[in-house]
């Protein structure tokens, strides 16, 4: 294929997008960050270092207390400004035991894990005959209380997509499906993994109890156990159970934020958050979920501070217990929602490559958008139509008018470790990783110098 200049690519990228007259370059300076940043070594040590001398990050656990002490050393030695940690406590489910087999009618184990806010069995465990359930959807439709003194199994396959779109359907079996479960009758359930592997470890994430739900233990299968169980229930015997799920919740444990600064020459102009966060769930180390975009934000920080002060602060922000719920964000905007935020984005999807930008930005700033898609292009980065929405770290920030920009990263594989044992530093592709650098930091530099107010009003 042809080669294709960068100047021409932007023109393709953005013809049918933005208006027809694109006249506009990107800056000087973001070619030299964009090259700067394509040979990075920050992000990739600070996911090595965090998952290495900490691994797992169980949110308000003494393991999320290291990795926050951790990381205000790491940010204090790469020259940030500011860096602190901000207190807050929260409510913690700690899992214990994880065990199912079937006992009838082809004995057999079963591998899984529990769902965080699962309720717990006795260490004895407990048993009941399977009711299975094609979809969420299907189990929405079952009849008030038909499930009493059953286990509700909810068998469903989620699908590859490269913006991740599949998830919002399917992970409403984990959101929502124990609550349904539990209002029907249902002693326990279990769901098919949400994630589009076929290894056998299950993926694990938080479910909340609706009001008027009592807890029950709630786990998901691997993928191949719940196709395994799939296929024992059509053999049209009664399947029975033994699942043992203990854990336990603990009122009142510390968690918190860290926070680390490029200082801005102008505090009138706002602040420009840079968003991860810094807890993860506790079977694997959380390297795509979510060390590595704590070290996208930092690193990319690092590089616009390079080529000198900006006008806008950039600030970073690891938060803590976003996977149980999102409290960090909440405390987060609880300290700081009344400063002047100019934009917020959050890097919370992994390390592969980022393929399209998204904005949500002020009406009237359209030239701004183009700047940045221009700057992009070269990384082979496309203009999106859809609005950018953010992410769970910075989602108050968004609910309450801050602009946001999108930086999506390609998820075709994400769901295959998201949640999961296997979600380590083996996985992380490095020059993936500083693509990821390299987009933020020319994102972040045009942002935090932009001449306009970056106001709604």
């Amino acid at each position: 294929m042809q080669k294709i200049r960068s100047g021409t690519l932007a023109a393709l990228l953005l013809g049918s997008i933005f208006t027809p007259s694109l006249s506009l370059a990107a800056p000087a300076d973001s070619d030299a960050i964009r090259d700067a940043a394509l040979k990075d070594d920050v992000a990739w040590n600070f996911t090595e270092g965090l998952t290495t001398e900490v691994g797992p990050r169980p949110a308000g656990t003494p393991q999320e207390a290291r990795a926050r002490d951790w990381a205000v050393a790491k940010l204090k030695a790469l020259g940030f400004s500011n860096v602190r940690a901000e207190p807050y406590t929260m409510p913690v489910w700690l899992r214990g035991r994880d065990e199912a087999r079937i006992l009838s009618p082809f004995p057999q184990n079963l591998v899984l894990a529990a769902l965080g806010n699962s309720g717990s069995t006795s260490d004895k465990g407990i048993e009941g005959d399977i009711v299975y359930f094609p979809s969420i959807d299907a189990l929405e439709a079952a009849p008030a209380a038909s499930l009493k003194g059953k286990i509700a199994f909810v068998d469903h396959g989620m699908g590859a997509t490269q913006d991740g779109s599949s998830y919002g359907y399917y992970g409403a079996a984990r959101r929502q499906g124990p609550s349904i479960a539990s209002k029907k009758g249902a002693i326990a359930i279990l769901i098919r993994s949400i994630g589009t592997d076929h290894h056998r470890v299950p993926h694990t994430g938080v479910q909340m109890w609706a009001d008027g739900a009592t807890p029950i233990p709630a786990a998901a299968l691997s993928v191949p156990d719940a196709e395994q169980l799939v296929r024992i229930v059509k053999r049209s015997q009664p399947v029975k159970v033994h699942l043992t799920l203990t854990s336990r919740m603990l009122r009142d444990q510390p968690s918190g934020n860290v926070i680390a600064e490029i200082p801005g020459s102008d505090p009138a102009a706002g602040v420009v958050v840079a968003a991860c966060h810094l807890d993860s769930w506790d079977q694997g180390t959380g390297a795509i979920d979510d060390a590595t975009g704590c070290g996208i934000a930092a690193a990319s920080a690092l590089q616009v501070a390079k080529v000198g002060q900006p006008r806008r602060t950039i600030r970073i922000l690891m938060a803590g217990a976003e996977e149980v719920g999102g409290d960090g964000a909440r405390a987060y905007f609880k300290a700081h929602g009344a400063e002047p935020h100019a934009l917020a984005m959050e890097s919370d999807f992994g390390a592969d490559r980022v393929w399209r930008v998204d904005f949500k930005l002020p009406q009237g700033h359209d030239d701004l958008a183009k700047r940045i898609a221009v700057a992009l292009a070269p990384l082979g980065i496309g203009a999106g139509r859809q609005e950018a929405g953010g992410g769970a770290d910075i989602a108050p920030l968004v609910k309450a008018g801050v602009p946001v920009i999108d930086l999506q990263q390609d998820g075709t594989r994400y769901f295959d470790l998201h949640h999961t044992p296997d979600d380590t530093l083996d996985k992380v592709d490095p020059e993936q990783l500083r693509q990821n650098v390299a987009a933020w930091a020319v994102t972040l530099n045009l942002v935090a110098n932009a001449s306009e107010s970056m106001s709604a009003n």
